[in-house]
């Protein structure tokens, strides 16, 4: 099972859908950096329904351990800055964000990400138990999705068999 980072919008989302204990379910660990706990913390302040990373055994909270690059990059929150260091210091681990421009700053740097629709497609190719008993318009959705995700990478294997023939 991969490793994940995780930002703070997927784990608000993911908690305000009730679909939050999908994250240990299809990832091996799942870690948040300092910033990701400082956001939830301040929005359930401010009275947003989010998780409290503390009572989730299974999430690990961890600091930055370099921090050189942080100041670098002026147009991202804190936890997007966090999980990207993160991400350059364990290789391997997928991060999951939802902000577009913190996605292109992982793509830049070779890093691999998903997002919440991610993790819901996820769920459905693997066929999660909870997300097949929802049988609502946005999981008939995300199903469809799913299929033509696999469709897609099909294809684009092909593609390149041919190419490469």
């Amino acid at each position: 099972m991969r490793d994940v980072i995780c930002n703070t919008s997927p784990l608000q989302y993911l908690h305000q859908a009730d679909l939050l204990h999908l994250l240990p379910t299809l990832f091996g660990s799942v870690q948040a950096p300092s910033a990701v706990a400082t956001e939830l913390a301040e929005g359930r302040r401010r009275g947003v329904c989010l998780p409290e990373l503390a009572d989730l055994p299974w999430v690990t909270v961890r600091p930055v351990s370099d921090r050189k690059l942080l100041p670098l990059v002026t147009s991202l929150g804190n936890g997007e800055k966090e999980v990207l260091a993160l991400g350059l210091e364990m290789p391997g681990h997928l991060l999951v964000l939802d902000d577009r421009n913190a996605r292109r700053y992982a793509a830049a740097a070779g890093l691999k990400i998903t997002g919440t629709l991610g993790i819901l497609v996820i769920a459905c190719m693997s066929h999660h138990p909870t997300v097949e008993a929802r049988d609502t318009p946005a999981m008939t959705s995300l199903r469809l999705l799913a299929v033509l995700n696999v469709l897609f990478k099909y294809a684009c294997a092909r593609q390149a068999a041919r190419a490469s023939s």
